[in-house]
């Protein structure tokens, strides 16, 4: 189940003093013809301990030394990765959120990680891999590592992840390292086969990390593989820095973008670990060398052995959300203070007003809102899961709700960082030739949010997990079998029967500008993209093909169309029943019903002709329908967009975007960033090539 919606707290002046007025300046215009209070929104949406954490971490970053910007300077990667892990030593001096603090409101690490990721990415990468990833699967297992967790704890180690190899990312089943239990001495020999076999990739390994927590397969005496598993092994001196004997490990260079973070590779050269090193997660190996697991299905021993993935693709998709926020910040304040052409010569608009702007620019913003509620529903999902995890639970409940939870985070991730990806180059683009500068950073932005695209999971393959979760329901529905799923979103297929049946029944614009509308047409659009992936499923098996070359047959128009109208169907029926609740305070309830209006139609409508082909429309009308509805809610939300990023815009200080300053007085601001530039005004070192050094025109042409 999805959260319910926070009740409306505190009033104008509780809410002013959380939150201090924004600059005058152009964008005013805007903010006052707004139909709502953004601060109201900003307390509704967050709650004043998640904004109090936010002032704390964000006015904690201005005022130190250590994380000013700096103007004008291309800081070589080495001086980055320097500045990065001096960064995160120094986020655990302030120790912005304990432990209890976490477990009271989880939604706070979340927080956390965002706000210093507005900041920066690497930094707040390095200190989530170190307490979050390389943490996590030691905090499940046993109470043994409890000494060890203090380490991590209090930096006297630092950790990373490794699980990718060089050979094998996103296929984990095939990881190559091995870790073979000696009985005689009581330890686990840890080796890498061959350099394809190499650990790769690996978050903060490249130049930093003591300690890795490896995944490799498991082999008992008898030489029988049981499958990976995870061990805690040391692969640098804590006091040197200097790697153990028998590891190699080494950084892997320069990346597309987030250049602070050091990843690296690592060999292992039968490297020998105390027996107490397993994290027996999924499974432990007795003194005489005998394998015990509590997991006796090998499908339900692998996710128990990976569970902690699910945990990372739920920060992705935070940060791909907050990567959202960046640059629709930039982008919409930029196109409110903008004036570009008008209806005469003499009278120049901003370019918000353009039809054209807003559809290129609110369905993101509407995404964006949308995208964050469900992002933090599933966060809920997962701590009632985890929270089974750590008291042993076994339950038949909980093992679905393991499945759905895996299924929404495959699907989820690929989601949210296409939609980021795609938002931050239109945002470039519709900020012209200013959003190509890179002070501006949505360059920035867009190279930081690729590997979103990519790490736990290639987008693609992940999809397929979604679409296998949904296909494995299909005996249930042809047999009309009762089911359901803990967190209900698969309770959609139980009407599969008669959903098929559904027509679209909007008859004007009007109809549809209520996101039940589109809700109905994804309904309808999940069972029909199941139906048909069924049925290709069976054709391909009918027709002599193996269970791998049917499947690999049915992904391109089939079941990853399936998956992503699954995903697009759940968050949409999230935030449509957040939005609708009556409970909502009625000052902000009409923009937030536009709001999921608009995310609906605007991602349906790429399903037109699916709607079309299937038979739920027919006629010109629907797809005229859908299409006006967008632009008419474009309009209608184009007085509100300033203070819709004003609810979640961080400050100048952190957002470091001149275009995009809360004041709106975007040339001014330019013009300052471009003069404080390191020799901006300099003539260049190479002047006399120019002037003195004339080139002698024909002198190196062939004489032949």
């Amino acid at each position: 189940m999805a959260p319910a919606p926070k009740e409306a707290t505190g009033n104008q002046s509780s809410w002013d003093t959380l939150l201090p007025d924004l600059p005058k300046g152009p964008l005013c215009r805007y903010r006052r013809k707004a139909s709502f209070n953004w601060k109201e929104m900003a307390v509704f949406l967050d709650g004043e301990g998640i904004i109090q954490l936010k002032n704390r971490i964000f006015s904690s970053l201005e005022s130190d030394p250590l994380f000013a910007h700096h103007r004008g300077e291309d800081l070589c990667r080495e001086k980055y990765q320097e500045l990065t892990f001096l960064r995160c030593k120094r986020l655990f001096e302030y120790d912005f959120l304990t432990l209890q603090e976490i477990i009271e409101n989880p939604l706070k690490i979340l927080c956390l990680v965002n706000c210093l990721g507005m900041y920066d990415w690497s930094p707040s990468l390095q200190y989530l891999l170190h307490c979050g990833v390389f943490a996590g699967p030691i905090l499940s297992a046993s109470k043994r590592f409890a000494d060890f967790l203090k380490q991590i704890y209090k930096m006297e180690v630092f950790g990373c992840f490794a699980l990718t190899e060089l050979s094998h990312g996103t296929n984990t089943k095939g990881i190559r390292t091995t870790a073979t239990f000696d009985p005689s001495t009581q330890e686990f020999i840890i080796h890498t086969p061959d350099f394809e076999a190499a650990k790769f990739w690996v978050g903060n390994m490249g130049k930093h990390a003591t300690h890795a927590v490896v995944y490799a397969q498991l082999y008992t005496p008898d030489g029988q593989c049981h499958g990976l598993h995870s061990f805690i092994v040391q692969i640098r001196d804590t006091k040197s820095l200097l790697p153990v004997p028998g590891v190699m490990v080494g950084d892997i260079g320069m990346k597309l973008g987030q250049n602070g973070l050091d990843n690296g590779f690592a060999m292992f050269h039968n490297v020998r670990i105390p027996k107490e090193n397993i994290l027996n997660i999924a499974g432990d190996v007795t003194p005489e060398g005998k394998y015990l697991s509590s997991v006796k299905d090998v499908k339900e021993h692998f996710r128990a052995a990976l569970g902690s993935l699910s945990t990372g693709r739920i920060f992705i998709m935070a940060a791909s959300i907050t990567n959202l926020k960046l640059a629709l910040s930039i982008a919409i304040r930029f196109s409110a203070a903008r004036r570009q052409f008008g209806p005469t010569d003499d009278e120049e608009m901003p370019v918000l007003e353009y039809q054209m702007q807003q559809w290129r620019l609110l369905p993101y913003l509407a995404a964006t809102y949308a995208l964050d509620y469900f992002c933090k529903s599933l966060l809920e999902n997962f701590v009632e899961f985890y929270a089974g995890l750590l008291t042993k639970q076994r339950s038949q409940r909980q093992v679905d709700l393991g499945r759905e939870i895996h299924a929404l985070c495959a699907a989820g991730k690929p989601l949210t960082s296409w939609t980021a990806q795609q938002a931050v180059q239109e945002c470039r683009e519709a900020c012209g030739g200013h959003g190509y500068l890179a002070m501006n950073r949505l360059g920035e932005i867009r190279n930081d949010n690729d590997p979103n695209c990519t790490y736990e999971g290639d987008n693609n393959v992940l999809l397929q997990q979604t679409s296998n979760y949904l296909m494995s329901w299909m005996d249930c529905i042809r047999d009309k079998a009762p089911f359901e799923s803990p967190s209900g979103t698969i309770n959609v297929l139980q009407d599969y029967h008669h959903i098929l049946g559904w027509k679209f029944t909007a008859n004007s614009v009007e109809d549809c500008m209520d996101s039940s509308v589109p809700l109905a047409a994804y309904k309808w659009l999940v069972c029909y993209l199941l139906q048909e992936s069924d049925l290709k499923l069976r054709k391909e098996k009918q027709s002599g093909r193996s269970d791998f070359e049917a499947k690999n047959n049915c992904q391109v128009y089939y079941c990853r169309s399936l998956a992503i109208a699954f995903i697009e169907q759940t968050v949409l029926q999230r935030y449509h029943d957040y939005t609708h609740d009556p409970s909502i305070p009625s000052t902000l309830q009409p923009v937030l019903k536009k709001l999921s209006a608009l995310y609906g139609l605007w991602s349906l409508s790429k399903y037109l002709a699916v709607l079309y082909q299937g038979g739920y429309a027919s006629g010109e009308q629907p797809g005229k329908f859908i299409q006006n509805a967008i632009l008419e809610l474009c309009y209608r939300l184009k007085d509100d967009a300033v203070a819709l990023v004003d609810v979640f815009a961080p400050p100048d200080f952190i957002l470091n975007s001149p275009i995009a300053k809360a004041s709106g007085e975007l040339y001014k601001n330019m013009w300052a960033e471009i003069l404080q530039g390191n020799k901006t005004l300099n003539r260049p070192s190479w002047w006399a090539e120019l002037c003195i050094n004339k080139p002698v025109v024909g002198r190196l042409r062939s004489k032949m």
